[in-house]
């Protein structure tokens, strides 16, 4: 086994994520170092001998005066943003109701009627949500005062009430439904029916198709809801990679969350194989500059053993971010012998894989959780990384987890669904 060596700007930011999280244990985990080094690294910072007594986050001393003054500018701007807010709330909410009415393609009057509901049960005054709207004062109050006639089921095949399991023997509905349930309240939340359809059949041996699955969740009103569909225009934009086998390229992207216990932000900086869709490395802080990505980099090229000599290096592609553009970066990818590629401006469906990723982590972690304080989040987004590599599964990857792929294509040689071009 190669022995690691750790730089002593690595040190300084282990033991300064363990300062800010609180929680050795994880921190050590996520580097996959032992906690015992670790924490001796936290004693050496603790007495004085790891960072010659500075701080990791470079703590200022302030007086007592310009503490008072800096309260006293903080006021004002709480005062002057207050005001602003005033100033701009008819402009936000024209673009609000404007940006749900874009995702209707070419809405209806039953649209339109249900846009303006909702912003006027928050409290707007109706006249001016139904001029932004586009519907008039008569249209809008004769929908709310008439109901529509219900309609009538006529019939149709009966719904027999059961499904097949392996062996033959009868599956009730409602035993499918609480099995359901069982995936969407453990790691399942972000899946659509017809990945839960394969979760059933994998783990419960039911033959079922995916409309039944979907008409047990319409029922169970656990539906995930539709992507809003986009008009697409053709573009003419350089595709001139076949990515063939791991670690050929590597995506890169920066995501923001918010903690609202200390109201603040903090980032998220992700590494993902194109090939497996597996994220190599990725780092979680309350700043992110470019030597965290070249160690986040360093450490993911370690995890996949590319550091020890003789294997081709992936390609680096990223957007063009601060901490991708600094010299920094680029020296460290020249140093280690990487190409490092940046997409054009206002073009991320190059870099649609960790984009993608992004949304999922968005959606399934970040806009269901209210962190109360920093520790909170790093741990959640902790143990989301770790779900997603081993037990989240990809369509594209024959229903399998990242980790899963990988392991199944380094020892037969499985390949995904569809050839990858980017």
């Amino acid at each position: 086994m190669v022995r690691r060596k750790f730089s002593q700007q690595f040190k300084e930011q282990v033991v300064k994520e363990c300062l800010e999280t609180g929680n050795v244990s994880i921190v050590a985990r996520k580097h996959d170092i032992l906690s015992n080094v670790v924490n001796r690294w936290v004693r050496q910072y603790q007495n004085g001998g790891l960072s010659n007594g500075k701080t990791c986050a470079g703590a200022t001393v302030v007086t007592s005066d310009e503490y008072q003054q800096l309260v006293a500018e903080k006021k004002e701007l709480e005062k002057a943003n207050e005001q602003l807010k005033k100033t701009l709330g008819e402009q936000t909410l024209e673009v609000s109701i404007l940006r749900d009415l874009f995702k209707k393609i070419q809405p209806s009057l039953a649209d339109k009627i249900e846009i303006a509901r909702k912003w006027i049960a928050k409290g707007y005054a109706v006249s001016r949500v139904l001029r932004i709207v586009g519907v008039s004062r008569s249209t809008y109050y004769f929908q709310e005062t008439h109901e529509p006639k219900p309609r009538v089921y006529r019939g149709g095949r009966p719904i027999p009430g059961y499904s097949l399991a392996g062996d033959g023997r009868k599956v009730s509905d409602e035993q499918i439904k609480e099995w359901l349930m069982e995936e969407v309240e453990a790691d399942g939340f972000g899946y659509g029916y017809v990945k839960l359809m394969v979760q059933l059949r994998r783990h419960h041996g039911v033959v079922i198709n995916k409309k039944k699955v979907y008409r047990l969740c319409k029922e169970l009103g656990i539906l995930k809801p539709q992507r809003p569909l986009h008009r697409h225009y053709p573009r003419k934009l350089a595709r001139n990679r076949d990515i063939t086998a791991p670690n050929q390229l590597w995506e890169v992207d920066l995501k923001y969350g918010y903690i609202h216990g200390e109201d603040k932000f903090f980032f998220i900086l992700s590494y993902i194989d194109v090939f497996d869709r597996e994220i190599v490395g990725y780092y979680i802080g309350l700043r992110c500059e470019a030597k965290d990505a070249v160690m986040t980099l360093k450490s993911a090229l370690w995890k996949r053993k590319l550091l020890t000599g003789g294997q081709a290096m992936p390609v680096i592609r990223s957007d063009n971010g601060p901490q991708f553009i600094s010299n920094v970066f680029e020296e460290a990818c020249e140093e280690l012998k990487i190409e490092h590629e940046r997409i054009p401006p206002k073009t991320p469906n190059m870099n649609a894989h960790i984009e993608s990723f992004h949304r999922l982590l968005e959606d399934d972690r970040l806009s269901s959780c209210e962190f109360e304080t920093y520790a909170e989040a790093y741990e959640t987004v902790d143990k989301y990384m770790r779900w997603y590599n081993h037990e989240r599964i990809h369509s594209s990857i024959h229903y399998l987890s990242p980790a899963e792929f990988h392991r199944e294509h380094v020892k037969n040689g499985l390949m995904p669904t569809k050839s990858i071009r980017v």
